[in-house]
């Protein structure tokens, strides 16, 4: 029955029966974890070949003896790989070490302290903006909060940013340095930017060192059966006539082992350039052993669909399972809404207003651990404390089954305590 429908003596009806149900939950005894987007044991596992790579075959194809110094941008075969499955190229793709978190945050630190190659200062000489689609990614938020740059709230909708509102924040504040964006499968919404969003936003007046940071970390990791084709994106800046305005990252960290992966960087000629310039500073070149053994268990881009639909054999039960609960015990109520994602990590989930911090607090005091409230938006603060972001892939199946059950016990305890605060 619809909650927003019921009398107050129904929902404090429905709000003692929940009580009792949460009761019982609580009794469970359970700890069970849905916080973080990372793979399961079983999806590591499809990777565990690469244990025994390269053994003695220490060399690329093109002759590069692996174990030297030497490769900052990484072996050619690698970013021949993923320049196609980024849609970048392999000219202007350079392939890092295990994080693509790290190239992030050191193009920041570079362009604070030196600018960029659009920049006539560096960006640290007065205060500075960025621009953050939300719901979105808590690691992203987390690196600009760190040298205190102003993060500043757009909607992301099915399609990608509010371009209107991005428009309008731009035209009228050179001060906005930045964007950042996941655009396949975004987090936690799963949303897919469109090409039209990707070349209004190439085409927009801004400040000439204007950066949008295209973090495409799930573009092979569909759920269905094809991921969708990866939008040119620097060519697409090129056309727009803004050929510096996109960094591109990416990573084989949900790919193969999560912590032990390798980092991708594209972008222009020139940025890649400035990017190396710095980079140099602190490395002789990455670890082209673990990139070598990721080339030969990988072998091409089609080694690496084959392999992500191996994963998905693994988690699209999983987030199948997590959207037939939520229809089953929050449908009818109308206290929440959900994505639908078609690849990605996560699944989004809004309750009514003022309910998400609450719903987090019983799960936990029921054994039940979810992304802290609030994490979705810059600065931990949801404005509407509704966003609560769901990661299926870790729990075996039937923990997950259990967990699910009772967050959906634990959001509709607190959309009755909220709905009845509201008639108080």
């Amino acid at each position: 029955m619809n909650f927003h429908s019921m009398s107050v003596d129904e929902l404090r009806s429905t709000r003692d029966d929940l009580r009792k149900r949460y009761e019982t939950l609580q009794a469970a005894g359970l700890n069970l974890d849905l916080t973080r987007g990372k793979p399961g044991p079983d999806q590591l596992d499809l990777s565990n070949p690469m244990l025994s790579l390269p053994g003695d075959d220490y060399r690329s194809p093109s002759g590069v003896d692996t174990r030297n110094y030497g490769g900052v941008s990484g072996l050619a075969e690698m970013r021949e790989i993923f320049g196609e499955l980024l849609g970048t190229g392999a000219d202007r793709t350079v392939a890092l070490g295990n994080a693509s978190l790290q190239a992030m945050h050191d193009v920041t630190v570079y362009a604070l302290l030196h600018g960029t190659v659009d920049s006539d200062k560096p960006w640290s000489a007065e205060p500075i903006k960025f621009l953050c689609p939300v719901p979105g990614y808590d690691r992203h938020f987390g690196i600009t909060e760190l040298y205190g740059i102003e993060m500043v709230n757009v909607p992301m909708n099915p399609d990608g940013p509010d371009v209107d509102a991005c428009a309008a924040l731009l035209a009228d504040d050179p001060s906005i340095k930045g964007m950042w964006l996941v655009p396949t499968y975004s987090n936690p919404t799963g949303y897919t930017v469109s090409e039209d969003v990707a070349r209004r936003l190439l085409a927009l007046p801004a400040a000439p060192d204007f950066r949008i940071y295209w973090d495409n970390a799930y573009a092979v990791h569909t759920l269905v059966d094809e991921a969708p084709a990866p939008l040119p994106i620097l060519d697409l800046a090129d056309e727009a006539g803004h050929p510096n305005r996109v960094y591109v990252f990416g990573s084989t960290s949900k790919i193969t082992f999560a912590g032990a992966g390798v980092a991708f960087f594209a972008s222009s000629a020139a940025n890649l350039a400035w990017f190396t310039k710095y980079q140099s500073a602190s490395t002789i070149g990455p670890d082209k052993v673990n990139q070598l053994r990721h080339l030969q268990f990988l072998k091409d881009a089609d080694g690496v669909r084959a392999h992500m639909d191996r994963h998905r054999e693994l988690i699209a039960p999983k987030f199948e399972l997590v959207l037939q609960i939520l229809e089953e015990r929050l449908g009818d109520s109308k206290i929440a809404s959900w994505t639908t994602p078609e690849g990605g990590y996560f699944i989004s989930l809004d309750v009514i207003d003022g309910a998400a911090a609450r719903t987090i607090a019983l799960a936990k005091d029921a054994g039940i651990a979810l992304t802290a409230a609030g994490s979705t938006y810059p600065y931990k603060k949801d404005p509407h404390d509704r966003n609560i972001r769901l990661a299926p892939t870790f729990p075996p199946i039937d923990e997950l089954r259990t967990a699910m059950d009772g967050v959906a016990t634990c959001a509709l305890l607190g959309a009755t305590e909220v709905l009845l605060d509201g008639h108080r």
